[in-house]
């Protein structure tokens, strides 16, 4: 089929992408990808263990739900000033309703990211 204002990917593009996946392929990669999913369910336990809502998935995208457009906006706020990067959704980017603070984790994160994170998020549960 034809795509309009679609581009083939570029050798490069194509290189880097048989990289990655020679990378996941093995050994080191299926280390990386298993403590991600570790960092990942710490993160959403801890979270659960505060007293969030959220919803649970094996993805590292973990969407904390606000359900408040003026809340999800403060507590983005205070993630940043804080050093801890939330991306808050808004309406009418999501449903009235359903807004949220997604939170991409990476297997760069240590367990002590994971911590520091959720004892801003702890810090401001008791403020707020």
């Amino acid at each position: 089929p034809m795509y309009i204002y679609s581009n083939p990917i570029s050798p490069a593009e194509a290189s880097a992408a048989l990289k990655s996946l020679e990378i996941l392929n093995s050994e080191r990669g299926k280390d990386i990808l298993t403590h991600l999913h570790q960092m990942t369910k710490k993160f959403e336990k801890g979270l659960l263990d505060l007293g969030y809502e959220i919803i649970e998935s094996d993805h590292p995208i973990v969407p904390l739900m606000v359900k408040d457009t003026k809340k999800t906006t403060e507590l983005v706020n205070y993630l940043i000033e804080n050093g801890i990067l939330g991306t808050g959704l808004n309406y009418p980017v999501v449903p009235k309703g359903d807004e949220e603070i997604r939170f991409q984790i990476n297997a760069d994160h240590t367990p002590y990211d994971i911590e520091y994170a959720l004892s801003v998020l702890k810090e401001y549960k008791q403020k707020n």
